[in-house]
C-alpha cells in the first residue's frame, strides 16, 4: 500500500511539473481594429495579508519600463451587455441573511446595459486569458506576458514574499470609465507558487468539496462538518464559507475598494481556475461582467454562501475545454490527480454561459490535470482559429449552458449532530 502511495504521489508531482511550460509568452498580442476597443491601462496590483487586509497599490508611473503605459494600452473588442445587480448591498445582504433562516426575500435587481468584452470574438478571449495568466507572476520575468509592443510595467508594490492572500491586478480605460479586475487562481508548490499555496489549497477545499473535503478515511477534513456515512451537516458547511479570511469575502471588500475609487465605472472581473470562480460569485453579487478560464463549478459555493440568484446570468461567461478534469468535473476521489495532491474538486455545475472547447473530440487530447494550466488554454486553444467554429462561421463555440446539473448527488445534507 505504501509503495502504490509512493507511486501516485511521483505521478502527481510528474503532472504538476508541467502545468507552466517554461515560456509563455510566444505568442504576442496583435492589436484589434479600434472601432468597438476599449483601451486599457494597468493601473493597480491588489493582494491580501493573512490578517484579511485589503492592499490595493499604484503602479509606480516614475519607473521608465511604466512609462510605455501611455503609449502602449490594451485594447479590448467590447460588445453591448445586459446586466443585473442588486439595488443596494444592504439589501443584497439582508436578503442573504433572510435565505439563510429559510426566508425568501423579494429583491429588487436593476438591469443596465453596459460594454462588455465581446465574448463571441477570439482575440477578445485571447487577451482576456494572458491578462489572467498575468496575475501569477511578477511583471518583467519570463512568464508575464508582454500584451502589446513594448507595453510592460516596473515590479510591483504589494507582492511582497510574506504576502499569502487573495492577488491580481486593476486594469483601467483611459478615462477610468471600465475597469478590470484580474484575480490569481491557485498556485501550486512544485511550479514555485509562492507563499499563497495554503490559502488557495483551504479555499479550494471549502468551496468546490462536497463536505469539507472528506474524501475518504485518510483524509483531514477542512472543517467539522461530517457526520458520517454521506451526511453532511448543512449550517456548518455554510458558516464554514463566511470567515472573514477568506477568498470570497477579500473579494467583495476589494471590489467594495475599487468602486470607491472608480465610483462611475463599469467594472469587469476575470480569472483563471480558483480566481475565476471567485470571479463569477463577485459577478453575481455585483452584477459585473465576468470570464473565466477553466473554473471549477461554483453554483454550489453560491449557494452555500446564499447569493441571492439574479434573474439574469448572461453576464458571466465561463471559458474551458473538455480535456480539463477541474473545469468538467472529473478529477474526484482519493486516487485522482486532485486527490493525490489533497484537493477535493468535486463540484461540476457552473453559472452562467459557457463557451466550451471540445479538445477531446477535434484535438484528440486526453483528459489530464496538465491540460489545466491557461498557458494551455493560451497557447494551444486560443492563439489559432478554432476549425468546429470557424465551419459555423463563428470564430468561437457557441454558448451554452448547464441548467440541469447536479453537485454531491450522493450526499445528505441537514442539520445532522455528531
Amino acid at each position: 500500500m505504501m509503495l502504490l502511495q509512493i507511486q501516485l504521489v511521483n505521478l502527481a508531482l510528474s503532472l504538476f511539473n508541467g502545468l507552466f511550460p517554461t515560456d509563455v509568452a510566444r505568442h504576442p498580442h496583435v492589436r484589434p481594429q479600434p472601432d468597438n476597443a476599449m483601451n486599457f491601462h494597468l493601473r493597480h496590483l491588489h493582494t491580501t495579508t493573512s490578517s484579511a487586509h485589503v492592499y490595493l497599490a499604484d503602479v509606480p508611473h516614475d519607473l521608465p519600463s511604466a512609462s510605455s503605459l501611455a503609449s502602449e494600452p490594451l485594447s479590448i473588442l467590447t460588445s453591448p451587455m445586459h446586466t443585473t445587480r442588486p439595488s443596494s448591498s444592504d439589501k443584497f445582504i439582508a436578503a442573504r441573511q433572510m435565505s439563510k433562516h429559510g426566508q425568501s426575500a423579494i429583491l429588487h435587481w436593476e438591469e443596465d446595459e453596459v460594454p462588455g468584452p465581446d465574448v463571441t470574438r477570439r482575440e477578445t478571449l485571447l487577451l482576456l486569458a494572458k491578462m489572467t495568466s498575468n496575475t501569477y507572476f511578477v511583471p518583467g520575468t519570463s512568464k508575464w506576458y508582454n500584451l502589446t509592443d513594448g507595453w510592460n510595467v516596473g515590479m510591483p508594490v504589494g507582492w511582497e514574499p510574506e504576502d499569502d492572500g487573495f492577488r491580481g491586478y486593476v486594469f483601467s480605460t483611459e478615462d477610468n470609465s471600465t475597469v478590470v479586475l484580474t484575480i490569481k487562481g491557485t498556485s501550486i508548490p512544485i511550479v514555485g507558487g509562492g507563499p499563497t499555496i495554503e490559502r488557495d489549497k483551504l479555499n479550494d477545499n471549502l468551496l468546490f468539496s462536497c463536505c469539507c473535503a472528506r474524501v475518504s478515511r485518510a483524509w483531514t477534513p477542512v472543517c467539522d462538518c461530517y457526520r458520517g456515512g454521506w451526511k453532511c451537516n448543512q449550517e456548518c458547511v455554510e458558516a464554514a464559507l463566511i470567515d472573514e479570511g477568506l477568498f470570497y469575502p477579500t473579494g467583495v471588500n476589494l471590489f467594495n475598494n475599487i468602486t470607491s475609487l472608480y465610483p462611475n465605472a463599469n467594472i469587469w472581473v476575470i480569472g483563471h481556475s480558483l480566481g475565476g470562480a471567485l470571479a463569477s460569485l463577485l459577478g453575481i453579487t455585483f452584477g459585473a461582467p465576468v470570464v473565466t478560464f477553466e473554473a471549477p463549478g461554483e453554483r454550489m459555493a453560491a449557494q452555500r454562501l446564499h447569493l441571492p440568484s439574479p434573474p439574469s446570468t448572461h453576464h458571466i461567461t465561463h471559458v474551458w475545454h473538455t480535456a480539463d478534469p477541474i473545469a468538467m468535473g472529473t478529477c474526484t476521489g482519493a486516487l485522482s490527480t486532485c486527490g493525490v495532491a489533497g484537493y477535493a474538486m468535486e463540484s461540476r455545475c457552473h453559472i452562467g454561459n459557457i463557451i466550451e472547447y471540445d479538445t477531446v473530440t477535434n484535438l484528440s487530447w486526453s483528459v489530464r490535470l496538465t491540460n489545466h494550466p491557461i498557458a494551455t488554454v493560451i497557447d494551444h486553444v486560443l492563439s489559432m482559429p478554432w476549425p468546429a467554429a470557424d465551419e459555423q462561421g463563428l470564430e468561437v463555440p457557441r454558448v451554452t449552458r448547464q441548467d440541469d446539473c447536479l453537485d454531491c448527488f450522493q450526499w445528505e445534507y441537514g442539520n445532522f449532530t455528531l
